[in-house]
């Protein structure tokens, strides 16, 4: 166990102590201790869980004063910071989504803060400018989220984050003058926004304590209705659950919108599925009735509607999902039907678009698309460029033509349009990159982790780089909440590529890439399996001579931070840099703060005995060591993370910076205005050019001009 000493509250900021030839800002220690099932735990920095306090603030200026003077004295920091602002300074485009003949898409020319939305009449007529995010804040740190057209395509309900926080608030845009209507609906996280007729459905949570909206813990997640036109005091409650105050709840419509289904999960009890139910606006009997009554461990997800038949995708008893339709008119015991069983591979994706089923499956961690007929009869398998990602496939029953994006890490996104009648694809859209892509390559190798598992992993690279072990290589992870590391294509890879970098994604068990038997081998107790892969990748890398310890740095964001703090207390000889960023790094009462409660789902939670044993033994703040030489270090947090709070990464920076004895410098660069990720593109390009400055300084290498 680790042994806390207090230190005087006069030495707070005055004062600091040397890590070698490093000087941090001295952390108030106080006497707080916790009893976990008989085993006594101390936590000498819970004041920096205080967010909003004076010392909390003095101590966040005091670190990013050490951390900025160190990045400011890297010679090439500003020559990355170049670099990267010419490589994405090319134009993007999103996917277009079709309304009442319009068609909607974001684009961004190249370095705008935020996209921008537009829409034209049809294919080829005007364009015309919808909504302008970088209009909305002086710093643009207010973002759009969600955009939803009404059925009859008179009215837009939009949803803004400001500074990166989860908290939405929604407005109503009239389509026909542009202009915004006086409605403004607060407090919405965690929402859809779903039309019926005259106003949309949402869920919020009541509103927070003051001074409290980026940590309180948030409960009674409820469903409203909201009246155009009308003030948000006057919208009707939907549904509350007053007993079981930490459960979500999503309200969706049905296209034409005579359905309305409720959607509930208790994630906070540890359980991954959900209950749905449904509303026929047609009917008098205006009570929800039950698709699935209970909550358990299964998933039921609304893919479209028929006639008054339901598809739903489900992993009910078909851990790679399948395609079901509900009949809510059948005899009881006759209602469901499957219509597309499991398969070997794993079923990530069903849209129901233009009187066909698109399915996106993964395969070896690629996208693989077929078409199937509502009867559930597979027509064709959907031809893409090559092994990536593919994504898309929305739109309505009537549409003739549905759109979708490809990518991979060497092929910018480019977008696609297919005919539904005929089964072709042509390309709509394909950016003009100011790069030369066709210089990387990507390989997809398999390697054997702890337990003799084959974990796969993709691999980037310059053509025609010698395997001598000097290469400096970036691993990155992330391995649950059943989510999928696919092939992706971003500009900020292109920088560290052309100057011999190596960057690898490692498929962690935890994810979705070979379905829920992936996923739950990587949760609860068996997290450590997590921790092995990424391990194992790292010594792949090292075995096949494509980096060497002394030049493999390592990163990982959110649950990928504390895979990265975990791997780091480990088998910290591994690595010379780690880049933990937004990380969950206090395994012991991450369920405290805002929405982290539904992670127990995942991670279990420390009021379990049984739990608690294993969450303390990787828990990256609880096992940091004395007698261990880290990685040079740059922890990444942000002061509006209402998702991953920056306590943990506060926390975590100051028992490190208090234990590590080494002369690795160990540093949190904590941004302003944004969340859990940064809030627009410029923020993006400075934090890229200072992980990756920070990494080939420590490293002992130059920038290449």
């Amino acid at each position: 166990m680790i042994k806390w000493f207090s230190a005087p509250l006069a030495l707070l900021f005055l004062s600091y102590f040397s890590s070698a030839q490093f000087q941090y800002p001295v952390t108030k220690k106080v006497d707080q201790t916790d009893n976990y099932h008989g085993t006594i735990v101390t936590d000498p920095y819970r004041w920096l869980e205080n967010d909003t306090s004076a010392e909390t603030k003095k101590w966040v200026e005091a670190q990013n004063d050490v951390t900025f003077k160190y990045l400011n004295s890297i010679p090439f920091r500003d020559s990355i910071k170049s670099r990267l602002a010419r490589v994405y300074n090319y134009e993007r485009y999103g996917i277009p989504f079709q309304n009442n003949g319009y068609y909607y898409f974001y684009k961004n020319d190249g370095l705008q803060n935020q996209s921008v939305l537009y829409r034209q009449k049809g294919l080829s007529g005007k364009v015309e400018t919808v909504i302008d995010p970088n209009s909305f804040s002086a710093d643009a740190t207010t973002q759009l989220d969600h955009f939803e057209v009404s059925k009859d395509g008179r009215y837009a309900a939009y949803s803004i984050s400001r500074a990166g926080s989860d908290w939405r608030t929604v407005f109503i845009k009239d389509l026909a003058t542009m202009k915004d209507l006086t409605d403004s609906v607060i407090w919405v996280k965690a929402s859809q926004i779903q039309w019926q007729k005259n106003g949309f459905y949402y869920s919020r949570y009541p509103a927070p304590a003051k001074g409290k909206e980026l940590s309180s813990e948030n409960e009674n997640h409820q469903v409203w209705f909201h009246t155009v036109g009308n003030p948000q005091t006057n919208d009707k409650l939907v549904y509350a659950d007053t007993i079981n105050k930490q459960r979500f709840h999503d309200a969706y419509t049905s296209e034409d919108e005579r359905y309305l289904f409720l959607s509930s999960e208790d994630r906070g009890k540890g359980l991954r599925g959900n209950s749905l139910f449904y509303q026929d606006s047609r009917s008098t009997d205006k009570r929800f009735k039950p698709i699935v009554a209970e909550i358990g461990n299964f998933e039921y997800t609304p893919i479209g509607e028929i006639g008054n038949h339901f598809y739903i995708l489900t992993n009910a008893d078909a851990k790679n999902k399948k395609v079901m339709k509900f009949d809510p008119d059948a005899q009881p015991g006759n209602e469901w039907k499957t219509i597309v069983p499991e398969s070997s591979e794993n079923l990530q994706s069903a849209t129901l678009v233009g009187g066909k089923l698109f399915l996106r499956y993964l395969v070896d961690v690629t996208s693989r698309v077929y078409v199937y007929s509502p009867e559930g009869k597979k027509e064709k398998e959907l031809p893409l460029p090559g092994p990536g990602n593919a994504a898309g496939f929305g739109g309505h029953n009537s549409d003739r033509f549905t759109f979708y994006s490809f990518n991979t890490f060497n092929v910018p996104t480019r977008i696609y349009r297919y005919d539904i009648r005929t089964g072709k694809s042509d390309l709509y859209r394909s950016p003009k990159i100011a790069f030369n892509a066709d210089a990387f390559e990507t390989r997809q190798e398999f390697y054997t982790s702890n337990d003799g598992t084959r974990v796969p992993m993709f691999i980037v690279m310059k053509k025609g780089m010698d395997m001598n072990g000097k290469n400096p290589a970036l691993l990155y992870g992330y391995g649950g909440f059943n989510v999928s590391l696919n092939p992706f294509f971003s500009a900020s890879l292109v920088p560290w590529l052309e100057q011999g970098g190596i960057f690898a994604v490692a498929s962690l068990r935890g994810g979705s890439e070979y379905g829920e038997k992936w996923h739950e081998a990587g949760m609860f107790e068996k997290k450590q399996n997590v921790f092995d892969d990424f391990i194992a990748a790292a010594e792949y890398l090292i075995s096949k001579n494509y980096t060497s310890p002394g030049k493999l740095a390592i990163r990982g964001g959110s649950n990928g931070g504390l895979l990265v703090g975990a791997v780091m207390n480990q088998r910290p000889e591994l690595f010379k840099v780690a880049i933990p960023e937004v990380g969950v790094m206090d395994m012991l009462r991450f369920q405290k703060f805002t929405i982290g409660w539904n992670w127990q789902a995942e991670y279990g939670s420390s009021d379990s005995s049984n739990a608690f044993k294993y969450l303390y033994a990787y828990s990256p703040l609880h096992n940091i060591s004395m007698d261990k030489d880290y990685p040079a270090t740059l922890i990444i947090t942000s002061d509006h993370d209402d998702r991953v709070v920056p306590a943990h990464s506060f926390k975590y920076a100051a028992t490190l910076q208090e234990m590590y004895r080494g002369k690795n410098p160990v540093l949190i660069r904590i941004d302003t205005n944004s969340g859990h990720g940064m809030s627009n593109m410029m923020k993006n390009i400075e934090l890229t050019a200072d992980i990756y400055a920070f990494i080939l300084y420590n490293m002992g290498l130059e920038w290449k001009k």
